[in-house]
C-alpha cells in the first residue's frame, strides 16, 4: 500500500498592498510505501511528541511552531524509514490576476502538478491520499473530483484509490509532511535552508513554479 500525505505552507493571499501575505506557496507530498514503513513514520512522530512536547496540551508537530532542535530529533528517529518528498513552490506575484481570485482552482492545479511528479503508475497496491481537512464540503468535493480523475488515469484499473481529509492532530503523517513542507517553503520565503538541509536526502523532487 502507498500512503501519500499532502500539506501546504504559506498562503494564497494576493493583497500585497494592504496586507502581508507570503510571497510563495508550497505544496508537498510525503510518499511512504508499505504498512511497516508507514507505522515506523507514525511511531517516530508520536514518540517525538511524547518525549519533547508532552508539556503542551493537545501537542502536535507543526513546521511553523516547532523548534529546530525538536525537528532534528524527529528526523533522527525517522531517517531510517524509506520515504520520499515531492514539492512545488508557487511564486505568487507571477500568478495571472484572473487566477488570484480563484484560489481553490489554483490550489488544485498546484496539487496536481506535484502529483504529476510522483511515479504513481508504479503502484501495484492500494493508494491512500491523506489531505489536511481545511476545506469546505464543496471545496473537498471539487478537490477530490479533480485529483481523483487525474490520478486514476495513471493507475492500473485494478489498483484501488482512496482519499481522506483529516485534521492534522489526528494524523501523524500529516504532521510529518507539515514539517517538511515548511522547510521547503522557508527556503523560498526567507532564504533559510537550515531545516531543509537536515532532511534534503529525502527530497526526490523540489521545484519552483512560475
Amino acid at each position: 500500500m502507498w500512503w501519500l500525505y499532502l500539506d501546504e505552507s504559506g498562503d494564497l493571499g494576493f493583497d500585497f498592498i494592504t496586507k502581508k501575505p507570503s510571497n510563495f506557496f508550497t505544496i508537498a507530498i510525503l510518499l511512504v510505501k508499505g504498512h511497516e514503513r508507514n507505522r515506523a513514520l507514525i511511531k517516530a512522530t508520536q514518540t517525538t511528541i511524547r518525549r519533547k512536547l508532552s508539556h503542551r496540551p493537545h501537542a502536535e508537530l507543526k513546521g511553523s511552531h516547532t523548534g529546530l532542535a525538536v525537528k532534528r530529533y524527529w528526523f533522527q528517529r525517522v531517517q531510517p524509514v524509506p520515504f520520499q518528498v515531492y514539492a512545488l513552490t508557487l511564486k505568487k506575484r507571477r500568478v495571472y490576476p484572473d487566477l488570484q481570485g480563484r484560489k481553490d482552482r489554483l490550489y488544485n492545479f498546484i496539487a496536481r502538478q506535484v502529483m504529476d511528479r510522483l511515479p504513481i503508475e508504479h503502484a501495484h497496491t492500494r493508494v491512500q491520499l491523506v489531505v489536511d481537512r481545511c476545506k469546505s464540503k464543496k471545496e473537498i468535493a471539487d478537490f477530490n473530483g479533480y485529483l481523483f480523475t487525474q490520478l486514476q488515469g495513471r493507475l492500473d484499473p485494478k489498483v484501488p484509490l482512496d482519499f481522506s481529509h483529516l485534521a492534522s492532530h489526528d494524523s501523524s503523517g500529516l504532521q510529518a509532511v507539515d514539517l517538511l513542507a515548511w522547510g521547503i517553503f522557508r527556503k523560498y520565503e526567507k532564504g533559510d535552508r537550515e531545516w531543509l538541509d537536515v532532511f534534503r536526502e529525502k527530497v526526490k523532487c523540489e521545484e519552483q513554479y512560475l
